[in-house]
């Protein structure tokens, strides 16, 4: 299968808001248009949803990378690529994984089988499913289940809390944009339990020596002049260096320039992840392991680009 094809598939299948490689597969059997899209003549059959998974475990990660940069080579020439204040945020994604999965990481026993041990002993039935659940959301004394228990099938998915407050395996997709103009000029999904200052600044200057090639900028004098972040991306240590870089970043908030560039931070970064993981259907993934994951984002990623 050849790969254009195979990124082809997976624009149609953000552009059509299709969630999973199957959708994708039968959405372009069933057009004769998007056929003509891949390149696929009359006579011959659209590529199956198990071709799709093949394809994907024999390509690497660079080649992703690759595609994602050659969209910025159009993107400068429309004027729709600056570079020089980026904005960073986070969301939360729900793994394909189940939280009645996990297993202990050093007996092999089974969540559920563990909560329902526990319950009896509290004097519930275990064989009262609904009974057991309250019993397990109301207990104080709870491991941190990431360190003690894994999910089997997906051992990258943590579990967290998701958008509207549950518990359950999530992942969290992370977002570069170009303030400018909304470009997305970095995506990767990380582990749900990671935090966002953690390895900070290699992923904000692997967005700039991306940035300084497309833009032919190698000293990068034009390129990350300004990084727009939250709160939780804050996180200095009891250091009179740092400690004066963050206080002059509390004064830059305040000044007109940094209010604007947080304007357009919640702008273009809510904008993006909206397209991307709800019109996109990307908020409940139906892949499993984070490698798999980061790729369907950057072609997501891609695909939005392409729309600017």
């Amino acid at each position: 299968m050849d790969p254009v094809v195979y990124l082809k598939m997976l624009i149609i299948g953000f552009l059509e808001n299709l969630p999973s490689e199957r959708s994708f597969a039968n959405r372009c059997a069933d057009s004769l248009s998007l056929q003509a899209f891949l390149g696929v003549e009359l006579h011959e059959a659209s590529p199956d949803h198990s071709s799709l998974s093949v394809i994907r475990g024999r390509l690497g990660a660079d080649l992703y990378q690759a595609a994602f940069e050659l969209a910025f080579i159009g993107l400068r020439k429309h004027g729709l690529l600056r570079g020089r204040n980026l904005g960073i945020d986070s969301s939360i994604i729900e793994a394909n994984a189940s939280l009645c999965e996990l297993v202990h990481r050093n007996t092999e026993e089974q969540y559920r089988d563990y909560v329902k041990s526990l319950a009896s002993e509290a004097g519930i039935d275990p064989v009262d499913t609904k009974a057991v659940r309250r019993f397990d959301k109301k207990r104080e004394v709870r491991e941190a289940s990431n360190t003690g228990w894994v999910n089997p099938h997906d051992p990258d998915t943590k579990v967290g809390l998701t958008r509207h407050g549950a518990c359950d395996m999530i992942y969290k997709p992370e977002h570069i944009n170009d303030l400018d103009t909304g470009v997305i000029v970095a995506a990767e999904v990380r582990c749900g339990d990671q935090g966002e200052t953690e390895d900070l600044t290699v992923r904000v200057l692997a967005a700039g020596e991306v940035l300084a090639r497309v833009r032919e900028d190698p000293k990068q004098t034009k390129v990350l002049t300004s990084l727009a972040a939250d709160e939780g991306y804050f996180s200095v240590e009891q250091d009179s260096t740092v400690r004066q870089v963050l206080a002059k970043a509390k004064r830059a908030v305040r000044s007109a320039s940094g209010k604007a560039l947080l304007r357009k931070r919640g702008e273009h970064l809510e904008r993006s992840f909206c397209h991307v993981l709800d019109h996109g259907k990307h908020r409940r993934a139906t892949l499993r392991v984070r490698k798999n994951l980061t790729q369907r984002q950057l072609c997501a990623a891609l695909a939005h680009n392409l729309s600017r």
